[in-house]
């Protein structure tokens, strides 16, 4: 998809919003650390950061770990020391956007809030329900969102200036882009699922399972897969009798992705569970990754190279600061 050009300020507004609107997709968070727990985790210069903060900051890769069945001790812990890491950033750039005497308006954060509620297709009060159901109240996102503004106004700041990009960068960027599309597998498959909801019994779980089974022998047998999900598929391309389209590696759930990449044109797979129930899958054809022309994509590289090198000069801008501060880790756990 080509992208217009857009301006520093307007990278910084939309970047500060894709940061919030992403809070609206992200799982609950984990409950925080019980009040008995609490105590001071670390010290940056003079301003104390509490365990329970650091626990909370990692209830979003915490829940992550959980729903993947990979919580482990040590897993768990570099959450905790990736969320303290965070924690003692946010501390420095507010300590130096103090010094700068960055502030942000009012009408600047009701602007962003705005771009999340559009980008969301939400009015203001399905936007605030959405919010409630992670645990959060508007206020507190505003508040989140006038934090985010003023690290953005920060970083413009400080590491505008240090991004350069070239023709020749460009031109370096698109070549290494077109090998990858190039030598990409793109699959095109229909589906029927059945669909099993979060809460289903066993006895639910299994009933879905015989009926995609079923539909399996049917399919191999020689009955037409499009009908066959016009009539019994649950989900939403139900009505193109499963018809998917062409994807790549990485763009459908990870076990529907695995399993459709092994299957030869004309294979109809085993029930497949994903989140959403069990799938029957059949790959109608694959073939090689699209190449775009230099002028189609020249705007989505420019984007690109501008982020990754937002993203570099931040993080270094970020370990300076942590340099030349004072920084003292007291829950042993968090050290590194």
């Amino acid at each position: 998809m080509q992208m217009t050009t857009l301006t520093t300020k307007q990278k910084a507004t939309t970047w500060a919003a894709a940061l919030a609107a992403a809070l609206l997709c992200a799982p609950v968070l984990v409950a925080a650390a019980p009040r008995m727990l609490d105590r001071v985790a670390a010290v940056v210069n003079e301003d104390m950061i509490l365990y329970s903060e650091v626990y909370e900051r990692a209830g979003t890769e915490m829940a992550a770990l959980e729903s993947e069945g990979q919580a482990t001790p040590e897993k768990k812990k570099l959450a905790l020391r990736h969320a303290l890491d965070e924690v003692i950033a946010d501390r420095l750039l507010v300590a130096e956007e103090r010094n700068a005497g960055i502030e942000v308006g009012d009408q600047e954060v009701d602007m962003a809030v705005e771009d999340v509620r559009r980008q969301n297709g939400m009015d203001a009060a399905t936007f605030e329900r959405a919010l409630a159901s992670k645990g959060q109240t508007l206020a507190a996102f505003k508040d989140k969102m006038r934090k985010d503004l003023a690290a953005m106004k920060l970083i413009g700041q400080k590491v505008r200036a240090k991004i350069k990009i070239s023709d020749e960068d460009l031109k370096g960027e698109y070549a290494k882009q077109s090998k990858v599309d190039e030598a990409e597998v793109e699959v095109h498959a229909r589906h029927i699922v059945i669909q099993v909801a979060k809460d289903a019994s066993k006895e639910a779980e299994a009933e879905a399972l015989k009926r995609a089974e079923a539909l399996v022998k049917r399919a191999r047998a020689g009955e037409d897969f499009t009908e066959l999900a016009k009539k019994y598929s649950e989900g939403p391309s139900k009505a193109d009798g499963g018809d998917v389209g062409f994807f790549k590696r990485g763009e459908m759930v990870a076990a529907f992705d695995k399993v459709a990449f092994t299957l030869k044109p004309g294979e109809i797979s085993d029930p497949v569970r994903s989140p959403f129930g069990w799938h029957v899958i059949q790959v109608l054809e694959r073939r090689a990754g699209k190449v775009k022309s230099f002028d189609e994509v020249k705007d989505e590289l420019r984007d690109r190279l501008w982020r990754d090198q937002m993203q570099r000069h931040t993080e270094q801008f970020v370990a300076d600061l942590r340099k030349q501060a004072t920084v003292e880790v007291r829950v042993p756990e968090l050290k590194d």
